[in-house]
């Protein structure tokens, strides 16, 4: 399985259709007034079925012989257990709430296992679920509701009390919850940082409760570093104890309770922290970044990307004993003498010693999947690709047929080139590359600058023959430009060729150019601004702010205008590459809620929101909706692509939607 997204931005089309693209693009003033605004029927709509189908997970732990992983992605989110022993699914449950499970504790009897969920909004439905494992054929049931959106970490104290950690909304710093099973109680705990924007860890003793806070995005807007909090049990009083050698870091990863020793994961310095239970001023330095910390012995074992780990307490030596790169990695165990790990993929047993590793695939144990929340998609040649977590499903359009690939981590956006697929791959995944007549996996052909972990847009600059993306930082914010050359292996990159706050949001290029639109999460500075830049001398032309609101969500260029589309509906610009002036703004509030894309197809640029697909008249810019309540079935934000023949995809729900607005173009020719 692989994830990828596809590009929402292809090239216009060829032939006829292509030559009245090109010609629409050189009328005179004029000429464009006189031509008719489009007037069209409705769309044909043809459903080719599911986009993406499978199990994806998000997390796991393992409870006696049996490890239990919660869903991702799926709906309804739900738990199965994967029996080692007999090496087949024996239990399952599903949750009334969310849209992935992230968190799983289970208290010291092995008795009760713990959810949270992720979830769209605070919805007044729980989103915290217990699990009688005892009687597993019952459904798990909602025991309670935090007051923040998401749960993100649990831990179950040896009294049975359970702590929580999540936040999810960056206008709200995350508290520390407690739900006590006696009384059904949740408690805040309070805010011990109000600057922190998210809570990924918690771990819980006797006597303390371990809270790591941080930041989703490093620097700016007043959000704090990492921090990690002690608090009493009895007093309910909190205390920083994050060594300073890590305290530059973003955010606290991961905590786990090991014999004597807490394991912390942070992100961002390189390092982990190994402190002492008793005396917090005790610690040890492990040379490398860790998550889902366990012990074997005077062994650390933890999870660092694409391995796992072990940390010799005596010899202080640092070894890989999972070298195969096995994809993003869900839970970490101790089974016996050997670690066990949970991949997008399979249940794995590592010997430590022997460096081997013995794969349980999911899929063929019996994992029950079902349509997924979709990362984005591509037509051409033939195919329809649609990226979900670790997969690529390929639709044959011909054969009707569905087959999934393989590829670690998650393509947000890509482009198919004479037939082959570039993606650009998330997280710290750069440029991945596929092509379908080889039946080699995808696989990287181009990295991306340190940090630049988040791969937003990718478009097709045919002048250079490069592979154009744009990037975020997730750790210390902005972003980076990318472009790749398939034909010599180069890859060209520039760290915030925008300015230090703004992503790369969008790409789109012509005649050799390639514009980037900027997006900058925080309160103060530009926002919207679009650059041109040289993908060859990798410099700057011009730049130009369209005045919006907002960041700019997609790009398209039809002819001599650039369209933009900004976030959270604040309107549609169109910018006259050839004046470098802004020449139209318009309202998208009717069609648009934050995110989406743009793509040309037919000499028309068409949108698609959360909601709706849309088309830009050519003439007059003005918005007409070509399917109303689309409601997609996306993860990262909607996406829309267009084939050879201009015959438009999307997704409506989680089914892959084929659109042929052929009246649009019968009225133009008009």
């Amino acid at each position: 399985m692989s994830t990828f997204a596809i590009n929402r931005r292809q090239l216009l089309q060829t032939g006829g259709i292509g030559g009245l693209a090109v010609a629409l693009s050189a009328m005179s003033p004029g000429a464009a007034e006189a031509a008719r605004p489009l007037n069209t029927a409705a769309p044909q709509i043809t459903d080719l079925g599911p986009a993406v189908v499978q199990f994806s997970l998000m997390s796991s732990l393992l409870v006696g012989d049996t490890v239990y992983i919660g869903s991702r992605n799926l709906n309804p989110v739900r738990i199965i257990g994967f029996h080692l022993p007999t090496g087949t699914i024996t239990s399952r449950t599903d949750l009334g709430s969310g849209y992935s499970i992230q968190a799983l504790a289970a208290d010291s009897t092995g008795r009760y296992l713990y959810a949270g969920v992720l979830r769209d909004g605070i919805d007044g439905k729980p989103n915290l679920y217990r699990w009688d494992l005892s009687t597993p054929n019952v459904p798990a049931v909602g025991v309670g509701e935090t007051g923040d959106r998401d749960i993100r970490a649990l831990a179950v104290a040896p009294d049975g009390k359970v702590y929580l950690a999540g936040g999810g909304l960056t206008t709200n710093a995350p508290s520390l919850w407690e739900y006590d099973p006696g009384t059904e109680a949740m408690t805040s705990w309070g805010v011990p940082d109000p600057g922190a924007t998210i809570a990924q860890a918690v771990a819980a003793t006797a006597d303390t409760v371990y809270f790591g806070t941080g930041s989703t995005l490093g620097g700016g807007n007043g959000s704090s570093p990492a921090r990690l909090f002690a608090f009493n049990r009895t007093t309910r009083t909190s205390t920083n104890i994050l060594p300073a050698e890590v305290a530059t870091g973003v955010s606290v990863t991961s905590l786990s309770v090991l014999n004597g020793q807490l394991g912390v994961g942070v992100k961002g310095p390189g390092k982990s922290v190994l402190i002492n239970l008793a005396n917090h001023a005790q610690y040890t330095i492990i040379a490398k970044t860790g998550v889902m910390f366990r012990q074997l012995g005077n062994d650390v074992f933890f999870v660092k990307e694409p391995g796992v780990w072990s940390y010799n307490m005596v010899t202080k030596k640092i070894t890989q004993i999972l070298t195969e790169d096995v994809g993003a990695m869900w839970g970490l165990d101790v089974y016996g003498n050997k670690a066990l790990t949970v991949s997008s993929y399979d249940v794995i047993e590592v010997d430590p010693v022997a460096k081997t590793a013995i794969k349980h695939d999911l899929t063929d144990a019996g994992a029950p999947g079902g349509p997924q929340l979709c990362m984005g998609l591509a037509a051409g040649a033939g195919d329809v690709y649609v990226g979900g977590t670790g997969t690529i499903a390929r639709h044959q359009l011909a054969s009707e047929q569905v087959s999934y690939l393989r590829a670690t981590g998650e393509a947000k956006d890509a482009i198919v080139v004479g037939g082959i697929l570039y993606t650009g791959q998330y997280n710290s995944r750069g440029i991945y590359s596929y092509d379908p007549a080889t039946g080699q996996l995808p696989y990287q052909v181009a990295a991306l600058p340190a940090g630049q972990n988040r791969p937003l847009d990718v478009c097709w600059d045919a002048v250079n023959g490069m592979v154009i993306a744009g990037a975020q930082n997730d750790t210390g914010g902005g972003g980076c430009f990318a472009a790749y050359k398939p034909s010599t292996t180069q890859v060209i990159t520039k760290v915030n060729p925008i300015d230090a706050l703004q992503m790369v949001r969008a790409v789109a290029t012509k005649d050799g150019v390639a514009y980037l639109g900027g997006d900058n999460i925080y309160s103060t500075g530009p926002r919207s601004t679009v650059v041109a830049w040289d993908p060859v001398a990798n410099q700057e032309l011009w730049r130009l702010d369209p005045g919006q609101t907002q960041g700019i969500a997609a790009m398209a260029i039809h002819g001599k205008f650039l369209y933009g589309m900004s976030r959270k509906a604040a309107g549609l610009f169109v910018i006259d590459l050839d004046s470098r002036q802004v020449v139209h703004r318009g309202d998208l509030s009717s069609v648009c809620t934050d995110f989406g894309a743009l793509q040309v197809s037919r000499g028309i640029v068409y949108g698609v929101s959360d909601t709706t697909v849309f088309r830009i008249d050519p003439v007059t810019f003005a918005v007409s909706v070509v399917v109303a309540d689309i409601n997609g079935g996306w993860y990262s934000g909607p996406h829309i692509t267009a084939d050879e023949d201009g015959l438009l995809y999307t997704l409506r729900g989680p089914n892959l939607v084929r659109i042929d607005d052929q009246q649009a173009m019968q009225t133009m020719r008009r």
